[in-house]
């Protein structure tokens, strides 16, 4: 059984008539079962589920061996599942073809996944692209199993040119909820944005592979990582006092997710935000409340947060945000640690994709303060990664003040991994106030 153990880390102490509560939550996820050779070891594995949809549409023939590298990472991916993980594999294009099985998902063992991996050599690139579509039959595959671990991959090449984007929202919003899917763009005729918005509301990653040849250790990697999934649909559930108002609940560790809209009332001053799968891993949130503001001197529990399988009272792990209002200065003016860093770190990432957004539409100015703010948020912080991503876009005078140049010519790739990856964040020490 896997155990939850939730830490918080804040500076309780507000000045006089201070409203604003924050504090990062650690959430720590361990004992799931052994992993096992060839990824599986995690919940049994007929509780999972798999859907590797792979993108079909005429341009993944340019050049041939984008389409060959994205079979061999789908076989890839089929080996690493474990024996007896429902599975299916879709083709992509203007619609959703269904490539293995003929009908539903089929539990892997030898002969089915030597059937599945027959099936996908002879896949073919021709057609358009309704990414839409995809999912809506990736929804119908996983709606027929009862497996409480639902994950899909998706590659594409391109843009979603044969359906609106209204229609990808409404889409999404059908689905949302329903399964996991970790998302990938080969190449550079994709966008950023949209395979974003697909991932974040569907509670996976987004990730650029630059060349195809990097797709079968990437699809393997994925693969591996759902099969070390434990625990499906847990959901972070915060009570608040009367009078108070959650301003944001944000994942900040290991990527940005903004999960404040997707709040389920649960409960009077309760309510449930999801957060996915888990294996043994640990993930950081962001929670600010705002509160009525007492005297000094005075202590309140500004929040309580818990983990929870939705739709039943099963806590599995839990802990307090508190306040207390103090005249005391050198208390009430530190800011810890944690909420600083992960501040900065959304601010890194809103910084990346306003200062590109900025140099496509031609406005020098703002692209440069704004990439030049990066640098600087990226140097403070120690997001080396980030910075040498930035150094291809941007030639840099004084990484410490954010003094930096445009690059008169920037290569495609280099600017869609800065953009992609800008929602990485960079876990921080940090020092507990409470737990």
């Amino acid at each position: 059984m896997t155990d939850f153990q939730l830490e918080v880390f804040q500076n309780e102490y507000l000045p006089e008539g201070a409203r604003e509560v924050n504090a990062i939550v650690t959430v720590t996820a361990s004992g799931a079962p052994g992993r096992v050779p060839g990824g599986g070891g995690a919940a049994p594995a007929e509780s999972a589920a798999e859907v590797i949809i792979v993108d079909c549409s005429g341009s993944m023939h340019v050049p041939p061996t984008k389409l060959r590298a994205a079979k061999d990472a789908t076989i890839a991916a089929i080996e690493t599942l474990r024996d007896g993980v429902a599975f299916a594999v879709v083709a992509g294009t203007d619609t959703a073809r269904l490539v293995y099985p003929h009908d539903g998902l089929v539990a892997a063992n030898h002969q089915t996944r030597a059937e599945a991996k027959l099936a996908v050599s002879t896949l073919r690139a021709n057609g358009g692209t309704a990414i839409g579509q995809w999912l809506q039959l990736a929804d119908r595959l996983f709606a027929g199993h009862r497996a409480a671990m639902r994950h899909a991959i998706l590659l594409t090449d391109g843009q979603n040119m044969h359906e609106t984007p209204r229609q990808l929202a409404r889409t999404l919003k059908a689905v949302t909820g329903h399964f996991v899917c970790d998302c990938r763009g080969v190449g550079t005729d994709w966008q950023v944005n949209e395979l974003r918005e697909i991932a974040t509301t569907l509670l996976g990653s987004v990730d650029i592979v630059a060349e195809p040849s990097g797709l079968e250790a990437d699809f393997r990697a994925m693969a591996t990582a759902a099969m070390g999934k434990s625990v499906g649909d847990v959901s972070l559930r915060l009570w608040t006092p009367q009078g108070a108002t959650v301003k944001f609940v944000k994942q900040v560790e290991p990527t940005l997710a903004d999960l404040t809209g997707r709040r389920v009332e649960s409960a009077p001053r309760s309510g449930d935000y999801p957060t996915g799968s888990w294996g043994d891993e640990s993930r950081d949130y962001h929670v600010c409340v705002e509160v009525s503001p007492a005297g000094v001197g005075d202590k309140m529990l500004a929040g309580r947060v818990s983990m929870v399988v939705p739709g039943s009272n099963e806590v599995l792990g839990k802990g307090q945000i508190l306040a207390l209002w103090t005249d005391d200065t050198a208390l009430s003016t530190k800011i810890n640690p944690a909420v600083a860093h992960y501040t900065g770190q959304a601010e890194l990432a809103e910084a990346i994709q306003e200062g590109l957004e900025a140099r496509k539409a031609g406005d020098v100015g703002r692209a440069t303060a704004r990439l030049g703010r990066a640098v600087a948020i990226a140097t403070q912080t120690g997001h080396e990664d980030t910075a040498k991503l930035l150094a291809k876009v941007v030639d840099i005078e004084d990484p410490v003040a954010g003094t930096v140049r445009l690059k008169r010519s920037v290569d495609t790739v280099d600017e869609m991994t800065l953009d992609t990856r800008s929602t990485r964040t960079k876990r921080v020490g940090k020092t507990s106030s409470e737990s």
